[in-house]
């Protein structure tokens, strides 16, 4: 029987950055939703001051809501682990699977710019004081993208809203609460915040972890890979 996957994801991207793994999991029977979060790719001209992690939060709740969703295995990348921790918390029952992708594992209160590298503290503290709305993207290289997909990845990325890094998350545990917990971790991205969430998760035992050698984007760099590990812990 087909399942039904709804893959998130991170910052300065679009649904376009999964279009391998979409397709291999379409290939094969399932149900695979790949929304754009508002102000970011196709969505980038409704960029606009407002924007922030509420508005992406309902941005997945909405599709959860007019697709008529449920048993849905919820995934998402990098920045996409705040959006999907707070989806867990309105739609727990709905989702059968959460997969956080070297991804942000806020704990309540945390903010991006808690949990994230100094660089991208600094980008976004520039970016404010030039009074931007949205943060200049890196660049693929920087997220350790395979070298024939760089260009590609350089050309699609959008800058993202600024509140979404510097709003506060507010969390009761829901996201723990979900019965088949993931963590993958691409282990040669350097990253202490995921360094830490990928050590709390070996350490507990409802949660299973994956390790891939690639780039930050695995959904670029290893799509096979990745879709194995979806249906996996499907």
């Amino acid at each position: 029987m087909g399942k039904t996957f709804v893959l998130v994801h991170g910052a300065w991207h679009g649904g376009w950055c999964w279009v391998r793994v979409a397709e291999l999991l379409r290939g094969r029977g399932h149900t695979v939703f790949t929304p754009t979060l508002t102000g970011l790719g196709e969505r980038a001209h409704l960029l606009a001051p407002g924007i922030g992690l509420a508005t992406h939060v309902a941005d997945i709740v909405n599709v959860f809501e007019f697709e008529r969703l449920d048993d849905v295995v919820l995934c998402g990348h990098s920045y996409g682990g705040m959006v999907i921790s707070a989806v867990a918390e309105r739609l727990a029952p709905k989702i059968a699977s959460i997969v956080f992708l070297d991804a942000f594992l806020p704990n309540d209160g945390d903010t991006v710019l808690t949990t994230t590298s100094p660089l991208v503290r600094e980008s976004t503290a520039a970016a404010i004081a030039r009074g931007e709305i949205g943060i200049p993207s890196r660049s693929a290289e920087l997220f350790g993208v395979n070298v024939k997909d760089r260009a590609w990845v350089d050309a699609l990325v959008r800058p993202q809203p600024i509140a979404t890094f510097t709003d506060r998350i507010a969390l009761t545990g829901a996201r723990e609460r979900i019965a088949r917990k993931t963590y993958i971790r691409a282990t040669p991205n350097p990253n202490a915040g995921y360094d830490a969430a990928l050590a709390q998760t070996e350490a507990d035992p409802s949660w299973r972890t994956y390790e891939v050698a690639c780039g930050h984007d695995v959904m670029v760099d290893m799509p096979e890979r990745l879709a194995e590990i979806l249906l996996e812990v499907a």
